[in-house]
């Protein structure tokens, strides 16, 4: 049984469609939908998912690229999928762009062939990305709907070697419970509540230094096409009808992003995908699909 938190902020009826795409009685959906984005927005949502079981909405507050505001939402999230129900197993969190390579079925049977494992992709942050250290070496607050660099200077975390990724993950119940509940995560917390797009780092720095005994694997399980925009440096590029083959051959989970008003062709493409066999039954051992799954991801140890 699979937890999904979905964080939503413009595209509702996109929304729905992957929404569609990803339910089904078994598992468990949690939706935010940004403060931001209107009351009638909202209202729209809750309205759509009104017919559907094993779904909740998480109080809507406002969503900031680059805040701790999005990690706050997935530990919120996290910690009422918890109350919701105690037999899900896994966590997987989404964007309403996003849109599944696989049916429930399919990855039902991935996560259970690989039981205890963490998908989330972290990296040693100073050896591989020293050019993001700056997000922790001063203060950084969220205020009047901005992210400020406030000049003042930090020190490190005592004994923590920081890790970072991407927000996308799939994780145990367990970590989920850890993240939210166990006091030796609220250090973590209280430092990144003040540092740059916390989401990229937190998870993985709480799971890195502080869970042990866990299984991780460097991947997140989505096919993402990372390109340069300026400031920002990368960006999801958006897929289009022409990305049809590379997608329905990916041996990922999920796909970002995706814009419905730009070409809603390929979501025409994708929905047709998941009543196809690949996408609906995990291959056998020893395939070269498997071999695929195999290599899309790497075991690395805690520091």
């Amino acid at each position: 049984m699979i937890a999904y938190l979905i964080l939503v902020h413009r595209f509702p009826d996109q929304f729905k469609r992957m929404f569609r795409a990803i339910h089904v009685p078994g598992n468990h959906y949690l939706i935010h939908v940004d403060q931001r984005s209107g009351p009638a927005m909202k209202a729209d949502i809750a309205a759509f998912l009104k017919p559907y079981v094993n779904v909740a909405m998480l109080p809507s507050r406002k969503m900031l690229w680059g805040g701790y505001s999005l990690v706050d939402a997935e530990l919120r999230g996290m910690a009422m999928l918890l109350k919701m129900n105690a037999d899900w197993r896994y966590f997987i969190n989404l964007s309403g762009q996003d849109f599944p390579l696989k049916s429930q079925a399919y990855i039902a049977d991935f996560l259970a062939s690989h039981d205890g494992a963490q998908f989330i992709r972290a990296v040693p942050q100073q050896a591989v990305r020293p050019d993001t250290m700056n997000r922790l070496s001063h203060y950084f607050l969220e205020i009047f709907n901005r992210i400020v660099r406030t000049g003042i200077a930090r020190r490190p975390m005592a004994a923590v070697t920081p890790y970072i990724g991407t927000q996308w993950k799939a994780v145990t119940r367990d970590f989920c419970a850890f993240a939210c509940h166990n006091p030796a995560a609220r250090r973590f917390k209280q430092f990144y509540r003040r540092t740059l797009i916390a989401d990229e780092g937190f998870f993985q720095t709480l799971m890195m230094n502080a869970f042990a005994d866990t299984r991780i694997v460097n991947d997140d399980l989505r096919t993402i096409d990372w390109i340069p925009d300026g400031d920002i440096k990368l960006r999801p590029r958006t897929f289009v009808t022409r990305d049809a083959l590379r997608l329905t051959l990916s041996p990922d989970l999920f796909a970002r992003k995706f814009d419905a008003e730009e070409d809603s062709h390929i979501l025409d493409l994708l929905e047709a995908h998941l009543l196809t066999p690949a996408a609906q039954t995990l291959p056998a051992p020893g395939s070269v699909h498997a071999t695929m799954l195999q290599a899309s991801g790497r075991i690395i140890s805690p520091a």
